[in-house]
């Protein structure tokens, strides 16, 4: 088991309560003073997500089952999730923080850490300076973070979730554990604060092992620190082990992201598309990527697809390359699956590359491929005639929808790609 001990530099939380809940309903603020959760994603287990603050006045949580939540509050009101802009609007935070020089690890939108002490030569020699600024950051994107710092990332979180949210302008000073505390800090605190971090790492099992643990008693993580082990493990086996490492005070290391360049492809769906129209669009996006000057020629190692759907919100979907690639061909291999959880019509779609391989040479085979030698030349003859004629003088006809009445539907032009 890997943890985090007191030593280790300090970890920074930057919080955003209801992020998702808040970029799902956009414009219609009104309904945080009414009793309102995010409706379940299709295909997903069927608990309520965010909540607002009214619904949570009736004892409603995030991961309680749709049923058990409309039982409690009947005029509850149920918003369809917009995962892909709270990405998006997530994603302007984050590179909020990485403007000031952190490095931040995120698994989900409304919640990031960031190692504290290297920053503190730039911002400030008190911890409590560079959380400062880091709110400051984030408030400057659009947003107001609750901050926090402590020698491990949950009690980093479990401080933010209690702090109060920072306002530009005010003087008070953020939350900081001091060394040593962390135990001690989270025993008082409730054991629900451990379903946000588990429902990140284990997604709903985490949930459900936070209600279970309430329903048996355990009220504080003191209490759940103080269970032995073997019992833990006996009952609720590897997540309750993990559960009770975060009551104790110990984690694992930050894993930071690396900072990228924001690659990414969209297009509008004249009608609600289904089935091989969305293939065809596929197959268009990723063409488009691949084609796209900013990648450098560079392999992809993970995508995120993005469809905004003809209901209301949108829906998400992520895939993770075996290897680095710009293959058409695998690329589609990997997100066609993704594409077939899609549960609704869609009026748009966008492909999103999570994360590119760095540039590196061209490994030639020890014995010329007939097949690929001719490919070289087709790639040579395209690039010369691009180089006469402009980037566009060479495309490539990708059929859509060939069975269409409507002439202009039949096909579209694609970049041709060397």
């Amino acid at each position: 088991m890997c943890s985090l001990s007191a030593s280790t530099a300090f970890t920074g939380a930057a919080l955003i309560p209801r992020f998702s809940l808040l970029a799902a309903i956009g414009g219609r603020r009104d309904l945080l003073g009414e009793p309102c959760v995010l409706a379940p994603r299709p295909g997903h287990e069927q608990v309520v997500g965010e909540t607002s603050g009214a619904a949570e006045a009736f004892g409603i949580r995030p991961g309680m089952p749709v049923s058990e939540a409309l039982g409690r509050c009947p005029s509850l009101a149920l918003v369809p999730p917009d995962p892909g802009r709270a990405a998006a609007g997530w994603e302007r935070m984050l590179r909020s923080l990485e403007g000031i020089g952190a490095e931040v690890e995120s698994d989900r939108p409304g919640e990031a850490f960031f190692a504290i002490d290297g920053l503190r030569s730039l911002w400030g020699a008190r911890r409590e300076d560079v959380l400062a600024r880091a709110a400051r950051a984030i408030h400057e994107a659009g947003g107001a973070a609750r901050v926090a710092g402590a020698a491990t990332r949950f009690c980093a979180f479990a401080a933010a979730s209690t702090a109060p949210a920072h306002r530009h302008g005010r003087s008070r000073a953020p939350r900081v554990v001091r060394n040593g505390g962390e135990s001690d800090f989270l025993a008082p605190l409730p054991v629900a604060l451990l379903d946000g971090r588990l429902r990140a790492e284990r997604g709903d099992a985490g949930g459900r092992l936070v209600v279970t643990l309430e329903r048996l008693g355990v009220a504080t993580l003191g209490e759940l620190a103080a269970l032995p082990r073997v019992a833990v493990a006996d009952r609720f086996g590897a997540l309750g082990l993990r559960a009770q490492e975060l009551a104790s005070g110990s984690d694992t290391p930050l894993r930071p992201r690396r900072p990228h360049e924001e690659l990414v492809q969209a297009i509008g769906l004249p009608e609600s598309a289904s089935g091989i129209q969305l293939d065809r669009a596929l197959d268009l996006l990723i063409e488009r990527l691949i084609a796209d000057r900013r990648r450098r020629g560079r392999a992809i190692r993970s995508l995120r697809i993005e469809a905004r759907l003809a209901s209301g919100g949108s829906w998400t979907a992520r895939a993770a390359m075996r290897s680095a690639s710009a293959s058409p061909e695998r690329l589609a291999l990997a997100l066609r699956p993704r594409l077939t959880e899609l549960a609704a019509p869609a009026t748009a779609l966008a492909l999103h590359a999570l994360e590119l391989a760095p540039a590196g040479g061209e490994q030639r085979p020890l014995s010329p491929d007939p097949a690929e030698r001719r490919r070289e030349r087709l790639a040579e003859a395209v690039r010369q005639v691009r180089a006469a004629a402009g980037r566009d003088a060479v495309l490539r006809v990708l059929e859509v929808d060939p069975g269409s009445r409507i002439p202009e539907r039949w096909a579209v032009l694609a970049p041709y790609n060397e």
